[in-house]
């Protein structure tokens, strides 16, 4: 199912006319509103301590409990990717990120609440403070670092996240 099919009225003026324009928007037939659906802003970290391991949480909650993931999150209004990874990563796992440097994104789909909300992920190289302080908070089960050689992407249980981590991985075994 298209999400645009669960908004049944005008969010504006509340008609029951409101129909689709097109694969992207929906349109009022009574007060004009156009609502256009699009993909909401997430971030994803990859955390390097000083052995070259990388930060790798373990998903606390669905969608994919249990499975391996990095930290990362929605995106607030009005905070930028960089704001919004320092964010998250400091919520999940108690380190506070000194730098981010985009990396790149990938589009995704997570399923929450029963909506399947679109995403893209933008992918950060971040550097904390002191990465002798990892905790596991918000929604992560574990968190933990990991040697380079010893990771599967197969074993992450979100597709850009699986994707993003391959991709890395190929990136620091040619340097």
């Amino acid at each position: 199912m298209h999400p645009l099919e669960l908004f049944k009225y005008c969010p504006k003026c509340g008609s029951s006319h409101f129909e689709v324009r097109n694969a992207k928007a929906k349109k009022c037939a009574d007060c004009g509103f156009v609502y256009y659906f699009n993909s909401s802003a997430a971030t994803v970290a990859f955390i390097l301590n000083r052995r070259n391991e990388l930060l790798v949480c373990r998903r606390g909650k669905e969608p994919a409990k249990g499975t391996l993931d990095l930290s990362g999150g929605f995106i607030d209004m009005y905070e930028t990717g960089e704001e919004g990874v320092a964010r998250e990563v400091m919520e999940e796992t108690g380190l506070k990120v000194t730098e981010a440097v985009y990396q790149f994104s990938l589009p995704n789909t997570y399923l929450y609440s029963g909506f399947l909300v679109h995403t893209l992920d933008l992918f950060f190289l971040c550097r904390v403070e002191d990465d002798s302080r990892l905790q596991a908070m918000d929604d992560v089960a574990d968190s933990f670092w990991m040697p380079l050689d010893q990771i599967r992407p197969e074993e992450f249980g979100l597709d850009s996240v699986r994707e993003g981590v391959a991709r890395f991985l190929a990136l620091h075994k040619s340097k």
